[in-house]
């Protein structure tokens, strides 16, 4: 059963739902695929840009790796007040299950003020496993 999550900063609404990829995975390997879809969301006054990721993914047996690179899927996006944008992206994970979340470090457009966008942390659930994790 897919699950939105959903965290608000200062206006920014970001939604993040995941998708277990079957046929993209491989359990006899633990090899398991994960999509994920997110929107973000400018509820503010001001144009806000984002202009780096950081992500902290964590397996089921609490391992976590950090990942930060520029942008959002080789983009960084300008988001005008009452617009969003969306995109979709993957993530591996040698267990069954995991959870992943982040930030979106952005800024203001008009005054070039910095802030930190939260990612909500989602699950990653496969049909492989007994519980969820998150």
């Amino acid at each position: 059963m897919n699950h939105d999550y959903i965290a608000v900063t200062k206006g920014v609404k970001v939604t993040v739902r995941s998708f277990y990829l079957a046929d993209r995975s491989n359990p006899e390997d633990n090899e398991f695929f994960w999509a994920y879809r997110i929107r973000i969301e400018n509820g503010g006054d001001a144009p806000v840009q984002v202009l780096k990721r950081t992500w902290h993914i964590t397996d089921a047996q609490a391992r976590t790796q950090s990942v930060h690179g520029d942008g959002v899927v080789g983009e960084t996006p300008v988001i005008e007040p009452g617009k969003a944008f969306e995109y979709t992206s993957g993530t591996p994970l040698s267990t069954s299950s995991g959870f992943m979340g982040g930030l979106y470090h952005a800024i203001v457009v008009p005054t070039g003020e910095n802030f930190e966008v939260t990612i909500p942390t989602f699950s990653l659930d496969s049909p492989h496993q007994n519980h969820r994790v998150h």
